[in-house]
């Protein structure tokens, strides 16, 4: 029997889906891709924004026209904090959420034998702990997305995630062990540490033990080259915090840290617990304790209540921080939370121009940070074979390399090149000549 995967949304539901996968292969489904034939598609959704839903929604469509005999299973975020609206799905055979994630092959094969509709979604609560899974077969990927942590209690007033996520709860520390152990095992260099809120790993134990700690133990595991981080809440960084990761050699200096505004104003109507001059010493912390380190962040614009006067701030914010990538967002107005009942809601065409505005002003920020590798030698993970030619692949800081007339051999591993120039929107390479460029780290 063949079962498809879709993934919407952020790096912890693609670790969920993998989890989901590994299930359904060990139990003996055939696993294909999401534009194949398939008996079963599950759908992992993301609720972040309504037009998560539509994707959602599109995709049950779409496979029920396709295979019409075929079961569609619908699971995350999106049923877990809108269940009476999924349930109303008419494509959706079986419904979970978020937190009876394991319990999805249990309802596929419920449904499979009676024929029968099976919704299934179970609230969460103060205390669960955090859900026991385990990455090893099918990331297919050179690196792993390892879930150290889950749930938010922020409460931002434009997001939904606490409704879809729960309490904030952490991976022990001995299990994150053993999973990046099999990871190595497996042949994965770098190990990339997510989860919804990140730095409040640990948080429902007192921060005993802390984001830090999770950090350096996994950069102590053998045969794991690189550690990275998901998305940060950029308060949450001291100085400890910064001084103990720029010590570990494995670390990966790429900070991605949520800004939402460079507005004061906007980010107090946003309930974001920083401002943007608190933000940018953590900025300057960061460049200041590691070489050569990347920032990257998310910017909304168009929030209820944000001025001309206010976006020109934002603006003019990120501009000066000069990111080297931005991801600009409209606001989407998000039903059952607080900023969808604030007034002054902006009209969508004044959302657009703004979105516009902001991605052009942030660009010579990005190329300048592309520029900024030239002349460097830095170590390259590769992942893929470039569209154009060549080889893909990434730095520590994340900065994209591609190295024209390489060979697909270098899949997933890690050599020394030579930035020599910038293309259209990555850096462009050669190998290093270091002793016929053996790799960097040895098997």
């Amino acid at each position: 029997m063949r079962a498809a995967f879709y993934t919407l949304g952020c790096k912890v539901n693609q670790y969920e889906t993998q989890i989901l996968e590994q299930l359904f292969f060990d139990n003996g489904f055939d696993i294909v891709s999401p534009d194949s034939p398939a008996d079963l598609l599950v759908v992992n959704s993301c609720t972040v924004t309504a037009e998560g839903d539509r994707k959602t929604r599109q995709a049950l469509r779409r496979f029920k026209r396709a295979n019409p005999s075929g079961v569609a299973a619908l699971t995350g975020c999106f049923p877990q904090a809108f269940p009476d609206i999924a349930e109303q799905i008419p494509e959706a055979d079986v419904i979970t959420g978020s937190r009876n994630r394991g319990s999805l092959l249990c309802a596929v094969e419920k449904y499979f034998a009676t024929g029968r509709r099976v919704i299934e979604i179970t609230p969460h609560e103060r205390g669960e702990e955090f859900e026991r899974m385990k990455a090893g077969r099918f990331l297919g990927r050179t690196r792993a997305f390892v879930k150290i942590q889950d749930g938010c209690d922020r409460y931002c007033s434009y997001c939904i995630i606490p409704t879809a996520r729960g309490p904030v709860r952490s991976k022990p520390l001995e299990e994150l062990r053993e999973e990046l152990e099999g990871l190595a095992a497996a042949g994965y260099r770098e190990a990339v540490l997510v989860g919804i809120n990140l730095p409040f790993y640990g948080k429902e134990t007192g921060y005993t033990p802390r984001l830090i700690d999770a950090i350096e133990l996994a950069c102590a595991v053998p045969g794991i080259e690189r550690v990275r981080l998901g998305s940060l809440e950029p308060e949450l960084l001291t100085e400890e915090d910064i001084a103990r990761m720029a010590a570990q050699p494995k670390f990966c200096p790429q900070f991605h840290l949520s800004l939402q505004s460079g507005c004061d104003n906007t980010l107090r109507r946003m309930n974001r617990h920083y401002t943007a001059a608190e933000y940018r010493a953590i900025v300057d912390k960061l460049r200041a304790a590691f070489d050569n380190p990347a920032i990257t962040t998310d910017i909304i614009v168009g929030f209820p209540g944000e001025t001309p006067e206010e976006f020109a701030q934002s603006l003019a914010f990120a501009r000066e921080i000069g990111f080297a990538k931005v991801h600009v967002f409209p606001y989407s107005k998000r039903e059952g939370t607080r900023a969808a009942k604030l007034p002054g809601q902006i009209p969508r065409a004044v959302k657009s121009e703004r979105v516009a505005e902001l991605a052009q002003a942030v660009e010579p920020a990005r190329r300048a940070f592309l520029q900024a590798q030239v002349g460097r030698t830095e170590a390259v993970l590769f992942e893929s074979a470039a569209a154009q030619g060549g080889a893909e692949g990434y730095t520590k800081n994340y900065a994209p390399v591609r190295v024209p007339g390489a060979g697909g051999e270098l899949s997933g591993r890690v050599f020394a090149v030579e930035i020599v120039g910038v293309g259209e929107d990555c850096c462009l390479g050669r190998l290093a000549p270091n002793q016929g460029n053996p790799e960097i780290f040895s098997d």
